[in-house]
């Protein structure tokens, strides 16, 4: 019990008694002594109960109090040791930190020695060298006046003799490589390709740059073009297209540098003809009618693509890219029949070399992906097709093949090479491309102007469409052995300075006549 306790405890003792006592006066005075007794006692109770309670109040503030004097006394104990473990610890710091300035200072001494020690042997090293130099030139003079030749001299004289030594030796040994590996090489190429173009066998079909939209008749120009041109400013503006209207009877053309529009537009105008109703809100209409039925024929196409050419696990977006190739086109060939050729060629050759052949025709499948957004963004189609594979997380090998398909960068694996190849095939074999005529003309002057800037070429003609040029060497200037260096310079530079699709063969012709007549 606490010292309150008590306390109520006794005053309810004490109001307790004197109740009783208030009622035994008052109703029995013959117990009264017996009552006053009873008080009396009562009340030194009372004061016996309360001394007892102040002492057992004294003793448990002593106790409590000696408690917290121990308790903060080990508490100063404690924290008087971490101060002394601390004060150890920095100076240990300290001590290390002194240790470490002084290895430095000992360090940076020896490096100051070092460096004189260098600076002394530069001087000599530079003496030396004046020294040498000066020796240097008096054997250059005594040589100019023992040989009558300059320096200049003597290195172009010493360099003619070296180049006319060496150039039958050079001559030989390229013709040997180059027998040599077109003995081994030919044949297995050759083999690949023949049998990769024989199994795929795709027909071109070629494609203008413009849609024509027939009309069922002439007054059918003034409707699509509106009161005030209302409905021609409306087809424009909703498809991005521009609509020629001319004097061609019952023709409408349309231009547009996105096949996509194009089509979107085409197909719209011509459901406006069926309709027969043409206003602004029915144009909207119908231009987003044929948006969702392209966008159905672009995703149809793409998953035809990619089951075509048996590849699995594309990415949706990529497989909509590829469908978009269905309306883009190359030197008027169509880039989705192209790509998926490829793709066919890369995998046959690919299974012959042992080569994975499903990762061939997904890269070749994928080599011109870039060409489905040429349009939108800029950059050319390769760097465009590179960075649509590396956001949908394509595999570096697939990466790298489009990167290096057109020779932008050097291929680095066996797939990138054989979609390079494939894409030649694809694209140079005949009927597969057509050009302008005009940049036809172009190519073929370009390639005799090359040919012809070479010393000790006479003529030169390009013949095969391209693909072949015939050289007529001067005799007298340009030796038999020195006529394989000259083909291969000729080369080069027809590769650094021209684009052309597959290949061109450089032949030089040399003829030396001597004519006489017998009497």
């Amino acid at each position: 019990m606490t010292l309150l306790d008590i306390i109520l405890l006794l005053v309810a003792v004490a109001a307790a008694v004197v109740s009783g006592i208030v009622f035994y006066k008052l109703g029995y005075n013959d117990r009264k002594k017996k009552a006053e007794a009873q008080i009396g006692s009562a009340e030194q109770e009372a004061s016996r109960i309360v001394e007892e309670a102040k002492k057992n109040a004294d003793s448990l503030k002593k106790e409590k109090l000696i408690e917290t004097k121990d308790e903060i006394y080990k508490a100063r104990q404690e924290a008087e040791r971490e101060i002394k473990e601390r004060r150890s610890e920095v100076t240990r710091q300290e001590r290390r930190i002194q240790q470490k300035e002084e290895t430095l200072d000992k360090k940076l001494d020896n490096v100051e020695r070092k460096n004189d020690l260098v600076a002394q042997k530069l001087a000599q090293a530079d003496a030396k060298l004046s020294e040498a130099e000066e020796v240097r030139r008096g054997q250059i003079e005594m040589l100019e006046r023992i040989s009558q030749f300059t320096v200049e001299q003597a290195k172009e004289y010493l360099l003619k003799q070296l180049e006319d030594e060496l150039v039958h030796e050079k001559a030989v040994k390229i013709l040997n490589y180059e027998q040599q590996t077109k003995e081994e090489c030919e044949a297995k190429a050759r083999q690949l390709i023949s049998l990769a173009i024989a199994r795929c066998a795709a027909d071109q079909v070629s494609e203008s740059a413009v849609s024509v939209v027939p009309l069922p008749n002439d007054e059918m120009k003034g409707r699509i073009i509106g009161r005030e041109g209302r409905n021609i400013r409306a087809i424009e503006q909703l498809t991005g297209v521009d609509l020629i209207i001319d004097d061609t009877p019952e023709t409408i053309t349309l231009s547009c540098f996105d096949p996509v529009r194009r089509e979107v537009a085409r197909i719209a105008l011509e459901k406006l003809i069926q309709d027969g109703r043409i206003h602004p809100t029915r144009i909207e209409e119908m231009v987003d009618k044929a948006r969702r039925e392209v966008e159905q024929v672009i995703k149809s196409e793409g998953e035809r693509a990619i089951l075509e050419a048996n590849i699995h696990g594309l990415n949706h977006e990529l497989v909509k890219l590829i469908g978009r190739l269905h309306y883009r086109t190359s030197y008027r060939q169509n880039v989705l029949n192209h790509s998926i050729e490829v793709a066919h060629l890369a995998g046959m050759m690919a299974s012959e070399l042992g080569v994975d052949p499903t990762l061939a025709r997904r890269a070749g499948l994928l080599h011109d992906i870039g060409k489905a957004l040429s349009h939108e963004i800029e950059g050319s189609h390769v760097q465009i097709g590179v960075d649509v594979c590396k956001k949908y997380k394509e595999s570096p090998d697939i990466i790298h093949a489009i990167e290096a398909h057109h020779g932008d960068v050097e291929c680095h694996s066996v797939i990138a090479a054989l979609v390079q190849a494939a894409d030649a095939i694809s694209a140079a074999r005949p009927a597969a491309r057509s050009e302008n005529f005009e940049n036809y003309i172009k190519r073929l002057e370009k390639l005799e102007e090359i040919c012809s800037g070479f010393e000790g070429v006479e003529k030169s003609f390009a013949i095969q469409a391209g693909r072949e040029v015939r050289i007529i060497i001067m005799p007298e200037k340009v030796s038999d052995e020195q006529m394989v260096i000259v083909a291969r310079e000729i080369s080069k530079k027809i590769e650094d300075e021209m684009d052309y699709p597959g290949q061109i063969k450089i032949n030089l012709i040399r003829e030396t006549r001597a004519v006489d007549y017998a009497k």
